[in-house]
């Protein structure tokens, strides 16, 4: 797994029904599922995959889990790193468990409640750049944002910087050491804002308004945007007919 450590490599959506998801992310994003598992379908971009699907669990809607996406972060040994998660404050929800023939994962929550899960693939492989229909860009809304920069960069070795969004709101991008781009970013829940802390998983388009309209036929809702954000990205908040989030990302590189 050279090349791609400590980013987001794999999205699964867990879901009420999976027909209808399969039917609205098709129509509004071309995507394809495949599966020799009914359990566990995997979404395809053409022929890159992208992540799965699954019924959400009985316990995570005890729980009160809405339908929704969660990423895994690509990591070189997931025992260890989900112990020096859980040493850091994380909960773990799912330990370090082997996927037959693929890896191994683990599905956590941090100090704050958001949650993610990590990911150690069984071969090697480079992480290619996201294009239309990827997943592009992961955005965390927090309670603390100082004490979620400090366990995700002692986790995961990520740099931040701050970057002022319009009106003095300062939103902390992240990358690997070294990264040439930016993978994601952080920000300060405000109190206008009453949902738990979150990870919101971006999805590349070109065509940002017609990438809303075919959201809104097939009916999902946009709850936020599009808009347009520092460095000539649109970007807007959306969520599916069963009320999983997820973002749009258009870029000028993909119009």
């Amino acid at each position: 797994m050279a090349g791609h450590f400590n980013q987001f490599v794999w999205h699964d959506l867990s879901t009420l029904d999976m027909a209808t998801a399969t039917a609205f992310y098709t129509a509004v994003f071309g995507w394809s599922t495949q599966s020799d598992d009914p359990d566990y379908h995997q979404w395809a971009n053409g022929k890159r995959g992208l992540g799965g699907m699954m019924i959400l669990a009985e316990q995570a809607k005890a729980m009160g889990a809405p339908p929704n996406w969660m990423g895994y972060i690509s990591v070189a040994d997931v025992a260890a790193k989900a112990a020096q998660a859980q040493a850091a404050g994380a909960t773990v929800y799912v330990p370090p468990t082997a996927i037959d023939g693929a890896g191994h994962f683990s599905v956590l929550a941090d100090p704050q409640g958001g949650v993610f899960a990590l990911y150690q693939s069984n071969r090697d492989y480079e992480q290619p750049e996201a294009g239309v229909g990827d997943f592009s860009w992961g955005e965390l809304a927090t309670d603390d944002l100082a004490a979620a920069t400090a366990f995700y960069v002692g986790l995961f070795g990520w740099e931040t910087q701050d970057t002022d969004m319009g009106g003095g709101w300062m939103y902390r991008l992240f990358k690997v050491p070294g990264g040439s781009r930016h993978l994601g970013g952080m920000f300060q829940k405000g109190p206008d804002m009453p949902f738990p802390t979150n990870w919101l998983h971006y999805i590349t388009v070109s065509d940002i308004d017609a990438a809303v309209e075919r959201i809104k036929a097939a009916g999902g809702a946009v709850m936020n945007g599009p808009m347009d954000v520092p460095g000539g990205d649109r970007v807007a908040q959306c969520s599916d007919d069963q009320g999983a989030g997820f973002g749009l990302h258009q870029s000028p590189a993909t119009e």
